[in-house]
């Protein structure tokens, strides 16, 4: 049996009912703790994974059911209690308790924050117009499929994934799309800029609407929405609006606590706050990255899920730290798109395959050193292991080689020229 906190007997208690908070009380179990768990969500579903919220679930090839971590059994089987729609009001490090909004309490031994994040939402007059939407819960996910009628008019504000993601679902649906970015090009914080102009063309070519340098000054309708308003005063007309321009952390909770706080929770390796009896995983976590150098805050599957296991690992007393290369992936139109790596420079962009035949080309990012800092793989799933242990490693590989298509990775990684 893994150690038990205090010696108290109050459960450890999870806030947080998405991915994050899930994977951390599987942790849990897996590293022998055979206490009392608690996991506290304020949704009405048992944990499940979002991804699929703007892919799968939103064009109707799978139900929200198809996300969940696990069947409703595992949690019975675990003996994990879920306490569903419950919200957390506050917590008192001195007593060791949760706050609920109805006024009860809840004691722990051990905490663990996932309370994940909440959508940005720009300063706009129309926000409260029947239409107008945020994407990040499965209910969120649901309304925006049932107004995605065939021949809908869907605006999206954002280019990054979820407006993307979001554009080539409604395109699928049989809907009309407009992709309204106010940046000089796609998904400009996640990928090099002509990664970004080639899934503009992409997009065009599957009948989408983009416009960049897009400012968005309203919206505008009377009961429900009919058109955006930009800032040069044209307008874009709309049946449907759906906002997305990033994510905030929600540690609000954790402030209030007094735990220490910067774009995120402040976390160390093993995802321990500076309370020894709280961990926080996930989204809102701000955390060392050495393979980065620095500390991020990412907002990825990957992270959701590895993060919290580490975290619930380390609350059991296991002797464990989270350490990865950032790892993201976004489907748009049936072509996969997996990153690793986040650089915040790069000296040159090394084309593997042919971006104009199409998909099926990587892209990797070398700094000053010719080292490889990061890779975009666009429908090439097979690189990007390889692309992972060439950043661990700190490798700067012969950039001929690199760019060879037929020359394998392998040997590239093991410092050989073209086969």
């Amino acid at each position: 049996m893994a150690a038990r906190g205090d010696g108290s007997g109050d459960p450890y208690v999870v806030i947080g009912g998405g991915q994050a908070g899930g994977r951390a009380v599987e942790g849990l179990r897996k590293a022998g703790y055979d206490g009392p768990v608690v996991l506290l969500s304020a949704e009405d579903m048992r944990p499940y994974e979002r991804p699929p919220l703007s892919k799968q679930v939103l064009t109707g090839e799978a139900d929200p059911e198809s996300a969940c971590l696990h069947p409703a059994d595992w949690y019975w089987e675990n003996d994990v209690e879920l306490r569903l729609t419950t919200r957390v009001q506050e917590i008192d490090r001195g007593r060791k308790r949760v706050g609920l909004q109805d006024g009860a309490e809840v004691a722990y031994d051990r905490l663990l924050l996932a309370t994940g994040a909440r959508p940005r939402v720009p300063d706009l007059r129309g926000l409260d117009l029947d239409g107008v939407h945020l994407l990040r819960e499965v209910g969120d996910c649901l309304a925006i499929r049932g107004a995605m009628a065939p021949g809908a008019r869907v605006v999206l504000v954002g280019g990054g994934y979820i407006g993307l993601e979001v554009a080539a679902a409604a395109i699928k649906r049989g809907c009309a799309a407009t992709v309204l970015e106010a940046g000089d090009g796609l998904m400009r914080r996640q990928v090099a800029p002509a990664v970004g102009n080639w899934y503009r063309e992409l997009h065009e070519s599957k009948g989408v609407t983009v416009r960049t340098g897009a400012k968005v000054a309203a919206l505008r309708g009377r009961d429900s929405v009919e058109a955006v308003e930009l800032a040069d005063g044209t307008q874009v007309e709309a049946d449907l609006v759906v906002i997305g321009v990033g994510i905030l952390p929600n540690s609000s909770l954790a402030a209030a606590a007094g735990l220490s706080v910067n774009d995120g929770i402040l976390v160390d390796e093993s995802a321990q706050t500076d309370d020894p009896a709280i961990w926080a995983a996930g989204d809102v976590t701000n955390h060392p990255n050495p393979y980065l150098g620095r500390r991020v805050r990412l907002e990825s599957w990957q992270n959701a899920q590895n993060q919290a296991l580490t975290a619930g690992r380390a609350m059991a007393g296991a002797p464990v730290r989270h350490a990865e290369v950032p790892w993201f992936w976004s489907d748009q139109h049936g072509v996969n798109l997996q990153i690793v790596g986040l650089p915040q420079r790069w000296e040159r962009l090394v084309w593997r395959g042919d971006p104009a035949a199409g998909p099926g080309f990587s892209a990797f990012y070398l700094d000053g050193e010719g080292r490889v800092v990061a890779a975009n793989a666009v429908d090439r799933p097979g690189d990007i292991a390889p692309a992972r242990k060439m950043i661990e490693a700190g490798l700067a590989p012969e950039p001929q080689a690199l760019a060879d298509p037929d020359t394998s990775l392998k040997k590239v990684l093991k410092g050989q020229g073209p086969a």
